[in-house]
């Protein structure tokens, strides 16, 4: 499997590259990058065929819808796919400063929840400007679910139904402003939720359905395949405790989240198999499943990722870990070499 492998989402004319490109590091995600490095990584993305790139106002507190949009103007418009969100408006703040909620350096914009009819709809012109393009190939709802907003989930939820946030994605999509239309959250379930509410295409789900852990499985991405609504993999590293860290879910990991991805290293290495291939083919074996889309802070992570995607991994590791318990049985996998 190539990076520059395409996939289609199954109910509407968009193709995405088996391997995309999150942005979120471009924003300087715990990590400063500068300008320069940020167009290199999306020209290494260029290189290797990758032709989904996936960004949203939050990150970097626009400072990453920025960068990519500069990065992709000079491309041919209808060569390749961008995806950003809505849910959050960014407003001018002076008192941003560096560091906040995990932004190292980032522009002095603060976010503010809105999911209303009005809020989509600004959110979406505002990324148009910020992107300097006239359209996006995929708008998402960013962020909604009781992992973000805790006991105020149901007011920002109501935004989305009553409030007409729902009927905001569903009038662009309809207009042709953009192509497809979905959730990029986190949580499993609110896509589940969303899919009752609304005519979703696909969804972008970070963290729940990785090597690591595949509790959307039976829940969620049966359901989708079922349905034809594609799924895109964020996340796939689950922070980064698959690629060597010690981060889980953003934040430290707990001792038992550290033994289990041990244990599948350890499974990996008697294999002679990276922890890191095998973290981004495993999720692509699902036939939900359109792109995958891990970040990168530097063109030679990103080669690095590449080269991973596309190794050929023999069939026994697959088995290997079932048979540990150390994936879901019922989980599809990857072809063997």
């Amino acid at each position: 499997m190539e990076a520059s492998d395409l996939r289609k989402l199954p109910r509407r004319a968009i193709t995405l590259s088996s391997l995309g490109l999150g942005c979120a590091q471009l924003g300087g995600l715990y990590q400063a990058v500068g300008e320069g490095e940020a167009h290199s990584i999306v020209d290494a993305a260029w290189e290797l065929g990758i032709r989904y790139f996936d960004t949203a106002p939050y990150y970097g507190y626009t400072l990453s819808e920025r960068r990519v949009g500069a990065a992709l103007r000079a491309r041919p418009r209808g060569s390749y796919v961008i995806s950003t969100k809505v849910g959050r408006l960014m407003l001018p703040d002076a008192g941003v400063r560096p560091g906040e909620s995990g932004w190292a350096d980032p522009l002095p914009f603060r976010p503010h929840f809105d999911y209303s009819y009005d809020g989509v709809m600004r959110s979406h012109e505002d990324s148009l400007q910020r992107l300097g393009m006239d359209r996006v190939d995929i708008l998402y709802v960013h962020d909604i679910g009781r992992a973000t907003h805790g006991e105020l989930n149901a007011r920002y939820w109501q935004q989305l139904t009553r409030g007409g946030g729902f009927r905001a994605l569903e009038q662009l999509r309809a207009e042709g402003c953009v192509g497809a239309i979905g959730l990029g959250v986190n949580e499993w379930e609110a896509v589940a939720a969303a899919m009752d509410m609304c005519d979703l295409d696909c969804a972008l789900l970070a963290g729940r359905y990785t090597l690591l852990e595949q509790v959307a499985l039976e829940p969620l991405l049966d359901r989708c395949a079922q349905r034809g609504v594609g799924i895109v993999i964020g996340g796939p590293f689950n922070s980064g405790i698959l690629a060597g860290t010690r981060k889980f879910n953003y934040e430290d990991a707990p001792a038992h989240i550290v033994d289990r991805v041990d244990e599948i290293a350890a499974v990996c290495t008697q294999a002679g198999v990276p922890l890191q291939a095998a973290a981004l083919q495993f999720p692509m074996a699902h036939p939900a499943v359109v792109s995958c889309i891990p970040g990168a802070q530097s063109a030679v992570q990103l080669r690095q990722n590449a080269a991973w995607f596309a190794r050929p991994l023999p069939a026994a590791l697959w088995d290997a870990l079932a048979t540990r318990g150390l994936i879901d049985r019922r989980a599809p996998i990857p072809l063997g070499a």
